[in-house]
């Protein structure tokens, strides 16, 4: 299930980070300037066309929008990891391991502040 308002708020944070105001964004996306702030809120459900607008403008992926955990997308990232880091040794693979705990913790930890 979509949690649309979520959904919104991705949306208007992509937004927010290309410097792109509401207005311009459904300019390009081709809808009123209350149909869009209705999407950020989740008081609106997009139509596909609408959404691979969106999408295309703001230069991201669906699953950044739609949720943070798709899991068939999973496997394929997973062996991608995989790959990326199959030619480091011992050590490298050591560091690596850290930061990733460490990377992990911290989005978790801003993850949490966001959501009080």
């Amino acid at each position: 299930m979509v949690d649309y308002p979520a959904m919104g708020a991705c949306i208007k944070k992509a937004r927010m980070e290309k410097g792109i105001t509401q207005e311009k964004l459904a300019e390009l996306v081709g809808i009123g300037n209350a149909h869009m702030s209705h999407l950020e809120s989740g008081r609106s459900v997009p139509s596909m066309e609408v959404f691979i607008a969106i999408v295309n403008h703001l230069g991201c992926s669906a699953d950044d929008l739609l949720c943070r955990d798709v899991e068939s997308g999973r496997p394929a990232m997973m062996n991608w990891l995989t790959e990326l880091v199959s030619d480091c040794d011992r050590t490298e693979m050591k560091i690596i391991a850290d930061m990733v705990v460490s990377l992990k913790d911290t989005l978790r930890r801003n993850k949490r502040e966001d959501c009080l």
